[in-house]
């Protein structure tokens, strides 16, 4: 099952950081959050990803092609122009950088890479966000229904910390917790392949016409995922994530 990510938006609410680089780009504890979802979801298994492009894509390609030049030692042999890498841990990655258009909704960027997908189910997520979702417990809850799309379906965090009482005595304080009522679309799904079929194209949004049919047809279930999920839309969210990164409590650092 491939991984396609969509990494084509503007990042506007990032605009610090995005001005100069894609949102998918940007860094946390020296890696591109792009990196931390492709490792994610590596250490499930997946390895096949299709990365959808658009805002300042030939900066991800530029990476994607480097990685294993500016991840190594690297020997140039002067007198007959050989270059080779050593010290490389190697990964076994398979990454297509498709352009899905500058403008192109997220829908319609889906829509684009149906080619690359071979019609088969596949896996969705928005190039700005990590969690630590388990991903083969989604994909088995989605073949388990036999419906068309699954949503996971997250709590956010509280921006604020929460605070419970006993008279006036605190009782209980969490810094920022996930909060304990209201769900959202955690922008991670599994799609069988005739998804492809509910977009009209470039201007459409993803989270608008093709989900909504999909629920009035029945055919969109959701995963509750109840544990960690973090997206990055505002430098307050980035300085957050580089934090637990930092400080070695990063809960989507799954891998070893």
């Amino acid at each position: 099952m491939k991984v396609v990510v969509l990494a084509g938006g503007y990042g506007s609410r990032l605009a610090e950081e995005t001005t100069v680089r894609p949102k998918p780009m940007v860094e946390i504890g020296g890696y591109p959050i792009l990196w931390h979802i492709m490792k994610i979801f590596d250490h499930f298994g997946y390895k096949e990803f299709v990365i959808a492009l658009g805002y300042m894509g030939q900066s991800i390609k530029e990476y994607v092609e480097n990685y294993v030049k500016n991840n190594s030692h690297v020997k140039v042999d002067f007198k007959n122009g050989n270059v080779t890498y050593t010290d490389y841990q190697p990964l076994d990655w398979c990454v297509d950088l498709i352009d899905t258009g500058r403008t192109t909704l997220t829908g319609g960027r889906v829509k684009r890479v149906g080619p690359f997908l071979n019609n088969e189910p596949f896996i969705c997520i928005y190039g700005d966000g990590v969690t630590d979702l388990n991903i083969s417990e989604l994909v088995r809850f989605h073949r388990s229904h036999g419906k068309l799309a699954t949503l996971t379906a997250v709590r956010p965090s509280a921006r604020f910390g929460h605070v419970e009482f006993d008279g006036q005595m605190v009782r209980e304080f969490n810094e920022k917790p996930q909060t304990a009522e209201g769900w959202i679309n955690g922008g991670i799904f599994v799609f069988e392949p005739q998804v492809l079929d509910y977009i009209d194209g470039d201007h459409t949004d993803l989270s608008r016409e093709p989900l909504e049919r999909l629920v009035k047809e029945g055919q969109l279930m959701a995963y509750k995922h109840t544990s960690y999920w973090q997206c990055m839309d505002t430098l307050r969210e980035k300085f957050l994530l580089e934090n637990l990164w930092d400080t070695d409590r990063a809960p989507w650092k799954l891998w070893t």
